[in-house]
């Protein structure tokens, strides 16, 4: 790692903000490549169903309540909820709905999610100043890429891991503000000097802590709605004349000092931007989708366990089972190791290793595990918990070499028997490497939206979704969101 640079900047010198707000307006007015378009289209459907699907859970209940205690004007829409809200709010409902499920995409090796932050803060920016949907679909790619660019000035090859993670700091959160600053700067009409100042605001905003992926606790399911609101809301204070510092990126006292002690990489923030603010490099493709509702880190083990289930391996058969894994995500989904064999609640399920091999095994819904798969009935069932109990998460070493350009697992079950079964999972499900096909997004869509939102509804989104790039504006899309079917329930 190579220190940031904080001398002071002369006139003839940009900064990388300037960089980063050189290539979002020039995206913004001159567009994004197909593909890169196309990949957006995708994610805004992904986030919107899992939006709805988090409907199930008590803290969607808890943070919609919470919206609407604070009143305010009619602005946005908060999936789920009648009536509008702020677009700082909705930004907000939309963020904590879309990152609660564990179900939202993931950038590797950043190791973040920048979807469930994005998305919202753009679709709610995009609705309160009635951009059409070219606009959304360009803001949300240029916002999708900063924050990815940013979480990538805190990997560390040698380290082969995210310093950001290695402090015990939420990447997602905290470049996912940044990112989602810029995309709603763009759709509020922001010049260069505007996502500049939007990026110096949202760095005093950008935040997140991520020990409740080890020990428990929900508010990991608030990051993305904080961060989301974060961009939404400096984006709106810079129109009324606030400012930032064209240094808060590098500076001696800036956003890389503050969060990787100023130790950073640069080069990832700008590679592939030509001066002129041309992207000859877009990583907004090559984002993971989530094929199951858990901690990426775990689903590895969860195709080796739908892998040994399709060998004929039944539950009675097992005698032990060892996870192999890289080294940095034992800590994660395999400690302590006595909470992960044992998960409490759903939401601990879905950050353990014993838990995701063994219900692979059993087998589920969805692409092979879905959301009725993480309930804390399940997590308790003493069936499961027995199976648990036999299963070990150790470090190994070919997952060490990958780790984190893919999060790989190799499992070896042994039977009763003595026979010694191996499953190598070396490339993720739902990556640039194994794809999840528009019809595979297109069931993951329907399994989150099931007996919430009518058959209808559920149309209206998939096309407006597709027609997208040639909408007015987005009210047609969000719009049949403000009302599910079904009451909120409690897993």
């Amino acid at each position: 790692m190579r220190r940031g640079q904080g001398h002071e900047q002369t006139p003839s010198e940009r900064t990388l903000s300037e960089r980063l707000a050189s290539f979002a307006v020039r995206s913004a007015e001159d567009g994004v490549p197909d593909d890169v378009a196309a990949s957006v289209q995708q994610r805004v459907l992904d986030v919107l169903g899992l939006c709805v699907a988090a409907h199930r859970l008590p803290t969607s209940a808890a943070a919609i309540g919470h919206v609407l205690d604070q009143g305010g004007h009619a602005q946005a829409t908060a999936v789920g909820v009648p009536q509008q809200v702020t677009a700082a709010q909705a930004a907000f409902t939309n963020g904590v709905l879309a990152h609660s499920l564990d179900y939202d995409d993931t950038h590797l090796p950043s190791v973040l999610h920048p979807s469930a932050s994005v998305v919202p803060a753009a679709l709610a920016a995009a609705e309160h100043v009635g951009a059409t949907g070219e606009q959304t679909v360009r803001a949300i790619a240029v916002g999708l890429e900063v924050a990815v660019r940013l979480g990538m000035a805190g990997y560390d090859e040698r380290l082969g891991n995210s310093v950001f993670f290695e402090h015990g700091q939420h990447a997602t959160s905290i470049t996912g503000a940044m990112g989602s600053a810029v995309a709603a700067s763009l759709l509020h009409g922001a010049d260069e000097r505007g996502v500049v100042d939007a990026l110096g605001l949202t760095a005093s905003m950008a935040s997140g802590v991520i020990e409740a992926n080890r020990t428990g606790g929900t508010v990991k399911r608030l990051h993305c709605g904080l961060a989301a609101q974060a961009g939404v809301t400096a984006a709106q204070l810079v129109r009324r004349g606030f400012t930032g510092p064209p240094t808060v990126l590098e500076g001696r006292f800036g956003f890389f000092e503050a969060w990787l002690h100023g130790r950073f990489f640069a080069s990832a923030v700008t590679d592939g931007l030509d001066p002129d603010g041309r992207c000859r490099d877009w990583s907004v493709p090559g984002i993971f989708f989530k094929p199951y509702p858990a901690n990426h880190f775990t689903h590895a083990a969860i195709d080796a366990g739908l892998a040994f289930r399709a060998r004929g391996v039944r539950p009675e058969q097992v005698s032990s089972i060892t996870v192999g894994v890289a080294s940095a995500v034992i800590r994660t989904i395999g400690q302590p190791i006595e909470v992960k064999r044992a998960p409490a609640t759903g939401y601990q399920a879905q950050f353990s290793g014993p838990y995701a091999v063994v219900a692979g095994l059993l087998g589920g819904s969805g692409l092979g595990l879905g959301l009725d798969d993480f309930t804390d009935d399940l997590a308790r069932d003493p069936r499961r918990r027995a199976l648990m109990a036999r299963v070990e998460v150790v470090a190994d070493p070919r997952c060490d070499a990958i780790y984190p350009h893919q999060l790989p697992a190799v499992v070896t079950l042994r039977t009763t028997s003595g026979e010694e079964l191996v499953e190598e999972v070396l490339t993720n499900r739902g990556g640039p490497a194994r794809p999840l096909s528009d019809d595979e997004l297109a069931v993951k869509f329907a399994d989150n939206v099931a007996a919430r939102l009518a058959p209808p509804a559920a149309d209206a989104v998939r096309r407006s979704v597709a027609d997208l790039r040639g909408a007015s504006d987005v009210r047609a899309l969000l719009t049949p969101l403000s009302r599910l079917s079904v009451p909120e329930e409690t897993p």
